[in-house]
């Protein structure tokens, strides 16, 4: 049975995961902040931020885990014959900002957003870093889809995507997880599972299995390798 725990401001450890509530999955911990230090600390710990305005700062680990193998990435006969046809162009990093602002505005399918103003910032932060990433899907000079992310030793953190056509989000995803694949890296953490993320190829592993494979391919010590700046 899990335990819910206060962090303390003052230091930046967090309770083993092993003490993550069954309900709601995966719970951790309430407090600290978003200080760059605290995210880049939780992330390779597998941990992540979600919460929205009005509620304490909220750190989660659920169990089981929703990942991409790069190698394992699958697309679909049907989008695989859009992608040789599309006129959408793919870039890194060209507009980060303006990426966060999309995947942070209302959804008609839900209230309200987890990426509030405060989680923003921090983003923006560990973006001025080199560490937290953007993809953009353009259509001529009309940013039509992407997703951002944090990129630590060889995994991905996949955060949030957005899409203003069909299809524009899942070539974004399609082209980050091929080049990443090339580029060495070995995980895409997709956090939690969707049918979308599902049918390009994730999969749920058990939390502990996850971990091992952070403390693999993003341990204390990582380098981190983000291979692309600018617009490709």
């Amino acid at each position: 049975m899990g335990h819910l725990t206060w962090l303390n401001p003052h230091t930046l450890e967090f309770p083993s995961a092993d003490m993550a509530l069954d309900d709601p999955n995966g719970l951790l911990a309430l407090g600290g902040d978003l200080s760059p230090q605290r995210l880049i600390r939780a992330y390779r710990l597998g941990i992540f931020p979600w919460y929205q305005d009005g509620q304490p700062l909220l750190w989660w680990c659920p169990n089981p885990r929703t990942v991409l193998f790069p190698d394992k990435l699958h697309i679909s006969r049907s989008m695989n014959k859009f992608l040789r046809h599309t006129t959408f162009s793919i870039s890194y990093d060209r507009c980060f900002d303006q990426v966060l602002r999309q995947c942070a505005a209302p959804r008609p399918y839900s209230e309200g957003t987890w990426i509030t103003d405060e989680m923003q910032q921090a983003y923006r932060q560990l973006h001025r870093m080199g560490i937290a990433h953007s993809v953009e899907v353009w259509d001529q000079d009309e940013l039509v889809g992407g997703l951002y992310g944090l990129a630590l030793g060889r995994v991905f953190f996949g955060e949030s995507m957005f899409s203003l056509r069909s299809n524009a989000s899942k070539t974004g995803f399609i082209h980050l997880t091929g080049d990443l694949q090339r580029a060495g890296f070995a995980l895409i953490d997709c956090q939690m599972p969707t049918d979308h993320l599902f049918s390009l190829g994730a999969e749920s592993i058990e939390r502990s299995d996850f971990l091992q494979l952070l403390r693999q391919f993003c341990p204390e010590n990582a380098d981190n390798h983000w291979p692309w700046t600018g617009c490709l």
